[in-house]
């Protein structure tokens, strides 16, 4: 897959996530990075299919200035992960909507449960 196609697959995801919560889906960045680089503490060999960087709604404050939160799809380790481009295109799904459920503020855990893991 293309890094075009990649790309779109991620904006297809976003496009799909229903309108009640997409309108509330603000001061968010998506990136797409090919790699995910581990934090100092972390083992060297971690790998991220996604990562949401912000605080979610259910812990912030009615701050007028906030930095937009980040949330970012990892190309490299979805591709090696998957067998198949329909394979691939649901996986970035799952990956999406589960970065953009931490932004509403619903963890690992709970996700997991749901199928969104």
């Amino acid at each position: 897959m293309s890094e075009t196609e990649f790309d779109q697959a991620v904006a297809d995801a976003l496009e799909a996530i229903p309108e009640a919560l997409a309108q509330r889906l603000s001061n968010v960045a998506v990136f797409v990075e090919e790699e995910y680089e581990p934090e100092p503490w972390e083992d060297p060999g971690t790998e991220l299919l996604g990562l949401y960087d912000g605080i979610p709604l259910t812990e912030r404050a009615e701050m007028p200035f906030q930095l937009p939160d980040r949330i970012v799809i990892f190309r490299g380790p979805l591709l090696r992960m998957c067998a198949d481009r329909e394979e691939l295109v649901d996986e970035i799904t799952v990956t999406v909507v589960h970065e953009v459920a931490h932004f509403f503020g619903i963890d690992d855990e709970t996700l997991h449960g749901l199928g969104w893991g």
